[in-house]
């Protein structure tokens, strides 16, 4: 994204560019069901448990450590599905999504930045989701097929 401001030392107009940061979202299953987060912060409503990739971190790393943080659960069975790049999908600019599919048990419990965290079925999931968190899940579903 490029943006024009003044330089410091000068005063002559420049333009920098700010590069988008990855995130990741993370699709868990436990039994029949997925959990979604409650946001605490804008923007609120629910979405897949995720966050921005740290630097020097690699992408399952990242995974792993926003959803424990946001559920308190370990995962198991971590892959890779899909990346979403709409420049539209966050309002906060995050334009790159890493999405992860995994499994885990146990009973999650909010942390973090989850005001709530809930097991919903894949169909009876809670409307409308935050970010592009529909297409992801719907994309997800279709890939059961």
């Amino acid at each position: 994204m490029k943006k024009t401001t003044t330089c410091p030392k000068c005063a002559t107009i420049i333009e920098t560019w700010r590069n988008p940061i990855p995130t990741v979202d993370i699709i868990i299953r436990s039994g029949n069901e997925i959990i979604l987060i409650k946001r605490r912060n804008p923007p609120y409503g629910w979405a897949l448990p995720g966050g921005f990739v740290d630097y020097g971190e690699s992408l399952e790393c990242a995974a792993k450590r926003e959803t424990l943080e946001e559920t308190g659960l370990e995962l198991t069975d971590l892959k890779q599905f899909r990346a979403y790049s709409d420049p539209e999908r966050d309002p906060r600019q995050h334009t790159i999504s890493y999405v992860f599919t995994a499994e885990t048990q146990g009973s999650p419990v909010a942390g973090d930045d989850a005001a709530a965290v809930k097991l919903f079925a894949l169909n009876n999931l809670p409307a409308p989701l935050c970010f592009d968190h529909e297409q992801i899940l719907t994309d997800y579903i279709k890939s059961l097929d």
